[in-house]
């Protein structure tokens, strides 16, 4: 059935969500769990795509057509263009973090439209990448209202924020892409503001001036993910040009955002000192005083993975010639238990301390909250 056929079996949907940029999403396919099609979440973002046909799957996580089908490497921007998945989130915990933030907020969505070529999201979701929309976000709102409540205040600054407690809204999405789907982070942020002893975050590599209109109040922080012009051009497919992300960066800060910048992932390879050093000069040009002086900066060196490196040599080799660089990485086993690569340790530990030396020397204003 299409959109407009579902959206007479319930009420009148929500108001829709600002228009979907065309040249990131047109979507043609909703596969839908039913309780989650049903909410009035999922009918928003029916509502939002009248021309998508609305396919019936009984879990976001079993749709054949999507997930394991090594046939879809080929078509690995199309998937993410032309499809959403409609779920219910299931389990609702905050899992800690301390590095990016303190907790670690359940998702509200996953995948992405983009297609970053060194994405960690997909090594868990075969061969397709979709943004899947959690609907049920009056639960995991009402989640992490209680979960800040349990907090109380924080004790003592840390590296995370030196008054709030930290919750990553974003961890498995990118939100500015979300928040042309639904209304989930306009509630996220929204949430939030009402919440004085904590702080949404969430990186971004897509400039979405929507949610300039949000009133944050302080209390939600952007990181701007950043890297060379020359590296994003190959490794950041269909994301925001570096330039304007930088371009955006006073116009958020006006808006009552925290804006931090993610330096990340960080990529090795000839000449790349010179390539960020033109661009922490670009950032110390252009930054106003008021975004400087309330800056801080994750610095992150790349981990890869094999099955990763596997899905894009079915779709665009060029970017492992960056990635894969086996003459500079080890194995290396994440949190999450995933085995990956990442340069070698003292390769990476020169890496590190070289950009240091970058960002000490160009844009001093700049604290780095941590490096790795």
């Amino acid at each position: 059935m299409t959109a407009g056929d579902a959206l007479t079996l319930f009420d009148v949907p929500e108001q829709a969500a600002p228009a979907a940029d065309p040249r990131m999403l047109r979507v043609r396919s909703i596969y839908a769990e039913p309780e989650a099609a049903a909410s009035p979440r999922g009918r928003q973002v029916i509502a939002r795509f009248p021309d998508a046909e609305v396919v019936e799957v009984p879990s976001h996580w079993q749709i054949p057509d999507l997930h394991g089908n090594a046939g879809n490497v080929e078509r690995w921007v199309r998937v993410k263009t032309e499809t959403l998945v409609l779920g219910v989130k299931k389990s609702l915990s905050a899992r800690p973090n301390e590095r990016s933030a303190n907790w670690i907020a359940p998702s509200t969505a996953n995948g992405c439209a983009m297609a970053c070529a060194y994405c960690y999201v997909p090594r868990r979701k075969g061969y397709a990448n979709p943004i899947t929309v959690f609907t049920n976000i009056d639960q995991i709102t009402g989640y992490l209202r209680r979960h800040v409540t349990r907090q109380g205040t924080k004790p003592a600054p840390d590296q995370c924020d030196p008054v709030s407690w930290v919750y990553d809204i974003g961890e498995n999405s990118d939100c500015s892409v979300d928040a042309m789907v639904s209304d989930n982070v306009a509630d996220l942020i929204a949430t939030f503001r009402d919440l004085p002893t904590a702080k949404a975050s969430f990186a971004t590599k897509y400039v979405n001036r929507h949610l300039l209109d949000l009133d944050p109040a302080g209390r939600t922080r952007i990181r701007f993910s950043l890297m060379p012009d020359a590296d994003a051009r190959v490794l950041d497919v269909r994301t925001s040009r570096v330039e304007e992300r930088i371009a955006a960066v006073d116009d958020f800060v006006a808006a009552g955002y925290e804006v931090h910048l993610n330096l990340s992932p960080v990529v090795l390879r000839d000449g790349w000192e010179e390539d960020w050093t033109a661009l922490l000069r670009q950032l110390d040009d252009r930054l106003a005083p008021a975004s400087k002086r309330q800056a801080a900066a994750e610095v992150i060196l790349l981990t890869h993975n094999r099955d990763l490196h596997e899905v894009n040599l079915g779709w665009h080799p060029r970017a492992e010639d960056l990635l894969w660089r086996p003459d500079l990485q080890q194995p290396k086993r994440s949190g999450n238990g995933q085995e990956n690569v990442r340069y070698r340790n003292d390769v990476k530990r020169a890496g590190v301390t070289r950009l240091r030396e970058l960002i000490a020397a160009h844009a001093p204003w700049l604290t780095v909250r941590y490096a790795f």
